[in-house]
């Protein structure tokens, strides 16, 4: 059956959201700097990542930290902001794409390190830069269900590696102009860390409920945005189009269901100027309740969200509406509401 997938949670709140900020700030200029002999080449312009994307810089680690120690201490600073035992906590799920390794689990080292309970659950969920809001909705569930009092998201994401691979490759005497556009999405990356910590909200009058939402799959788009430990190839104007088809599409079909036209915050995936543009026109969205963080900090992955909302907290009161959209490459895209 083709639609939306609703679902709504009852008991379920977010106690805290924290951020953390990759130190090292690298700015689209350097980038420019680096490939100004293959855009000469090519007859490419420079300043497409600040004029055409929006993004002036991101951020990386340093050299001996990672984006797990940056979700390590995202999750200690969520789990300290809510107040909670972490004996308690059931359930840890790390939604990074960023791997060292294929095995064991990122999740294995975020759990032991933030010192949780044998008890605890504790895995990776991936959906390129859905995760964190799957992440999101699977530990609604559980909580809703009795089967856990507690559980903390993390996510860490590390930029650095891909974008020095890719700029190496792209001011090599061999790049070509199609091989920029290919890996153009990559120097939008960004670095950085995020971190939840949901409970159950008759427990916690304070929190802020997680009211529900849709979820629509168009995964025929699946070869638009491909990456692997070396590369990401992307077909950007592809992925835009295909992009704002599925949210039209979940937009529409949600309206039975959730009246979004009137949010007090939406918390749109951080990707480029030219893409939240497109999401506020096609949506019918204001752009003044839309925060950013990608032009200073870039496409921080599955955090972006995250992050996002973490930055904003300070702006928002009890009773405000926020819609987290989380959209990603393969397609899939989920509209998750909480009331402050």
């Amino acid at each position: 059956m083709n639609g939306n997938t609703i679902f709504r949670h009852h008991d379920t709140a977010v106690l805290s959201v924290t951020a953390v900020d990759a130190p090292v700030v690298v700015t689209s200029a350097e980038f420019d700097q680096r490939l100004a002999e293959t855009y000469r080449r090519t007859n490419m312009r420079s300043g497409m990542l600040s004029r055409l994307a929006g993004i002036r810089e991101r951020r990386w680690w340093p050299e001996g930290t990672t984006f797990v120690d940056g979700a390590i201490e995202a999750g200690a600073k969520a789990i300290a902001e809510a107040g909670v035992d972490p004996a308690r906590i059931g359930l840890m799920i790390n939604t990074s794409v960023s791997r060292e390794h294929l095995e064991p689990s990122i999740a294995v080292k975020i759990h032991a390190e933030l010192g949780l309970p044998s008890s605890c659950l504790n895995f990776d969920l991936t959906n390129a830069c859905l995760g964190f809001v799957n992440g999101m909705q699977l530990a609604a569930t559980m909580i809703d269900a009795g089967q856990i009092d507690y559980a903390v998201i993390v996510d860490g994401e590390g930029s650095r590696p891909a974008q020095e691979s890719a700029l190496a490759r792209l001011a090599s005497p061999e790049a070509t102009a199609e091989d920029l556009q290919n890996e153009f999405a990559t120097l939008t990356l960004g670095s950085g860390a995020a971190a939840m910590v949901l409970g159950r909200a008759s427990d916690h009058p304070e929190g802020h409920r997680v009211v529900g939402g849709a979820s629509r799959a168009a995964t025929q788009h699946h070869e638009l945005c491909v990456g692997d430990y070396e590369k990401m190839s992307t077909d950007t104007k592809g992925l835009l189009r295909a992009g704002m088809q599925l949210a039209g599409d979940l937009w529409e079909d949600a309206k039975d269901d959730f009246d979004w036209t009137d949010m007090d915050c939406y918390v749109v995936h951080q990707v480029s100027t030219v893409h939240t543009g497109r999401t506020a026109q096609v949506l019918g969205l204001p752009k003044d309740r839309i925060p950013l963080t990608f032009p200073t900090f870039g496409n921080i992955g599955p955090a972006a969200v995250a992050v996002t909302l973490a930055k904003q907290v300070e702006n928002l009161t009890p009773g405000d509406r926020v819609l987290m959209m989380g959209i990603g490459s393969g397609l899939n895209m989920t509209c998750l509401e909480l009331a402050w």
